[in-house]
């Protein structure tokens, strides 16, 4: 856990330390936005942090390869881990319900995943619009794809799919949000880029999991 404070540091938006994260959003007015499950079914977004912890992913669209890797990648998070810290996963996405299915037959998702296609909460919680790039950004450990292979397998998948669109807007950014039980943040971070995914080992122990996980084939314990 030596590593917490300058990760935090580094990504989190505002002045964030392990304590408490400087947030330009208060949940009461984020709580009530509405999001969709596969089914078309309205849930309020407060209800995933109510009763426990929650890491709450935001994803770019359905479309994006790097948010696709990034989600095959915490689709191999053992549900024993999340179990034994009472931890809650959320993947929202931007898209409409009906693409939902078919991302996570793609991806083997086997969480929680919900739409936003208003992004009522990407805009309230203050989601990046545009692409920013700069020279000490990281790249996501979770991205395998170059750019130009993936492009290509997300234009594929945008003609070979049923219902060809954009599966959300192609400019939004997504992010990271741990949150609850109740109207406790514990940490937030606005990816800059397609790129800039908080590495899910950092999210996992910032949620207070101790064990480390081996994404490079199947997931592994690693004991620390």
């Amino acid at each position: 856990m030596a590593e917490v404070s300058p990760i935090t540091r580094q990504i989190a938006k505002g002045n964030y330390d392990t304590g408490s994260a400087a947030v330009d959003f208060s949940l009461e007015e984020v709580g009530d936005c509405l999001v969709y499950d596969r089914h078309g079914v309205v849930v309020p977004f407060k209800t995933f942090y109510q009763d426990r912890k929650s890491i709450i992913i935001f994803v770019r669209n359905f479309l994006c390869y790097s948010c696709k890797e990034y989600v095959e990648d915490l689709s191999k998070i053992p549900k024993e881990t999340l179990q034994e810290a009472n931890i809650n996963l959320v993947v929202i996405g931007q898209s409409s319900p009906q693409h939902i299915e078919p991302f996570c037959s793609l991806t083997r998702y086997p969480y929680e995943i919900y739409v936003d296609p208003e992004r009522c909460l990407y805009q309230k919680l203050g989601m990046k619009r545009e692409a920013q790039f700069t020279e000490s950004g990281h790249r996501s450990p979770h991205v395998k794809s170059g750019i130009f292979t993936g492009q290509m397998k997300s234009i594929f998948r945008a003609i070979t799919s049923p219902a060809f669109d954009f599966q959300g807007d192609l400019n939004q950014q997504g992010g990271a949000l741990i949150v609850g039980p109740g109207s406790n943040v514990h940490f937030f971070h606005c990816d800059l880029n397609h790129l800039d995914h908080m590495p899910i080992n950092w999210l996992l122990q910032l949620a207070g999991v101790q064990q480390t996980l081996d994404f490079s084939d199947k997931p592994k314990i690693i004991h620390i």
